[in-house]
């Protein structure tokens, strides 16, 4: 699998991926603070479900606000600005003295990470050839998964003995790398095209919905909202899931840092058959093999069976999210890209929203996990069917 010939194309790719990592250690540190700070501050289950839901709100206000500005300053100022603000929130998140003051800084964090990753996909489709653009910006994914690793490893071995508030100021660490990325990585060449001419914001999402893009439209947003919605409702109660099986805290820790490495062969896969197969041949198969693990998940009755599950539902929900970040830039042109993407993220993350305040509320209610899980399976089948009837395949077709 060659990748980028062009030097300066793989520096943002590596570039663009760094970022991505730090936003994903971020997400991935607040499932594994939860279940330390359920035990610190006795948080019960519908406070655990505010705390993960708040980060979502921040992130579906983030990803308009910043789709919106990407068409209108650039891709490469805004994605500086979200780092900036993510990592800010996420250190001072350390120093948070009550639940309040938390979820108010996990709000901006989201704001944030939310920004940042439309984004950074339009950004690094927008600079790559055709036959590599699709792979490039599930590589570009891939590096979510490495930020899950490290988060892991910090719940594995920080928090146990060191606390929670080490974990959250590592956060602020990305403030630094963006001063690198200031001077690494150069704008879009696309954006470059339509800078000297700007469109309204009330024009781009008009043109949005617009007969030529309102299917692309719809399918984006059931596609996104099914998938954010499956995917934080699965992955930020996994450890406390894990508890509620009879796992200790760090034996719960342990078999999520196992099921988060088959993230990584997830992405790399789905990399492969994204150029060779299609966009929604990756989507459709990789959904449809996530809603099977779900179910199975909820339903493990061994510690076998429950690893396993877990590993088939890390590496099949992670690939189906790097064909979704490659696929959705590529539904409209230049002049409406960024702000398309970041309008049909921000719907996608009300999902993300509901969905942990969903599962607090059916914890709390004592619903068996395998019904809830059941839930995400239906979820995730009507985002599979949504692309296969109505979405169209762009695999190496050119930007316009």
């Amino acid at each position: 699998m060659t990748l980028l010939r062009n030097p300066k194309q793989r520096k943002l790719l590596f570039s663009a991926g760094l970022s991505w990592m730090f936003d994903a250690m971020d997400v991935g540190m607040i499932s594994f603070v939860v279940a330390a700070l359920a035990k610190d501050w006795n948080l019960g289950p519908e406070q655990i479900g505010i705390l993960t839901s708040i980060n979502s709100v921040g992130m579906a206000v983030g990803a308009a606000a910043a789709g919106i500005l990407a068409d209108r300053f650039g891709r490469k100022p805004i994605l500086l600005w979200t780092l900036l603000i993510f990592s800010a929130a996420s250190g001072l998140s350390a120093f948070a003295t009550g639940f309040t003051i938390l979820c108010v800084l996990r709000f901006i964090a989201g704001f944030g990470l939310g920004g940042e990753l439309p984004v950074a996909s339009t950004l690094v489709s927008e600079s790559m050839p055709a036959q590599e653009r699709g792979r490039a910006v599930v590589l570009l994914e891939s590096f979510w998964a490495v930020g899950w690793i490290a988060s892991a490893l910090i719940a594995f071995f920080i928090i146990p003995d060191y606390g929670w508030r080490i974990a959250f100021g590592i956060g602020a660490v990305p403030a630094l790398y963006a001063l690198y990325l200031r001077r690494a990585i150069d704008d879009s060449p696309k954006f470059a095209e339509i800078k000297k001419a700007p469109v309204s914001l009330k024009k781009r999402i008009a043109t949005v919905w617009s007969p030529e893009y309102r299917r692309s439209t719809i399918m984006l947003w059931i596609l996104w909202f099914t998938v954010v919605f499956s995917y934080y409702g699965m992955f930020l109660w996994l450890p406390t899931v894990m508890v509620l099986k009879g796992f200790s805290l760090v034996k719960s820790f342990e078999y999520v840092l196992i099921m988060t490495l088959a993230q990584l062969p997830g992405y790399f896969t789905a990399a492969y058959f994204i150029e060779k197969f299609g966009r929604k041949f990756v989507l459709v198969i990789y959904m449809l093999f996530t809603a099977v693990s779900a179910a199975w998940f909820g339903n493990a009755t061994t510690e076998g069976m429950l690893m396993a599950a877990g590993i088939c539902l890390s590496f099949f929900n992670l690939g189906a999210w790097g064909g979704m970040y490659a696929y959705t830039p590529e539904l409209y042109p230049t002049a409406i890209r960024s702000t398309g993407a970041g309008l049909a993220t921000s719907f996608g993350r009300i999902g993300g929203i509901i969905a942990p305040l969903l599962v607090g509320v059916l914890v709390g209610k004592s619903m068996a996990i395998g019904s809830i899980f059941m839930l995400f399976f239906v979820t995730i089948i009507i985002g599979a069917l949504a692309v296969l009837f109505l979405g169209k395949e762009t695999k190496g077709t050119e930007l316009l």
